[in-house]
């Protein structure tokens, strides 16, 4: 059974850093491209940022770009999410998904597998 699990999600202020993690069983991560993706109320689930190749080149969204970074972990199942610079804006649940045959890599269609999200909200 596959499972991917969120954590690190909480309150931050503007300006501040959160790390999400994304930890998997039933998988190996190494094998999938992984993406992550937000949900704020009312509005459509985006991509955050996201890694489709072997070379683990990332993309990230405008929104996002120079703030946030993704990267797999060294030897664990894991994948993480390093967020600077946080904006009210961000506020949103946070999801992390894997999925195989992904081409373009920030379309929530294009991926199998998710998580059950995180919570991140950005407030003074």
């Amino acid at each position: 059974q596959v499972q991917l699990v969120e954590s690190g999600g909480g309150l931050v202020q503007p300006g501040g850093s959160l790390r999400l993690s994304c930890t998997a069983s039933g998988l190996t991560l190494d094998y999938y491209a992984i993406g992550w993706f937000r949900q704020a109320p009312g509005k459509e689930r985006e991509g955050v940022s996201c890694i489709i190749s072997s070379d683990n080149t990332t993309t990230d969204s405008n929104s996002v770009q120079g703030r946030f970074t993704m990267f797999r972990g060294n030897g664990e199942n894991t994948m993480y999410l390093q967020m600077n610079s946080l904006k009210p804006e961000d506020t949103a649940v946070y999801y992390c998904a894997a999925g195989l045959g992904v081409s373009v890599g920030l379309l929530p269609y294009e991926y199998d597998y998710w998580g059950q999200g995180t919570q991140v909200t950005v407030s003074s």
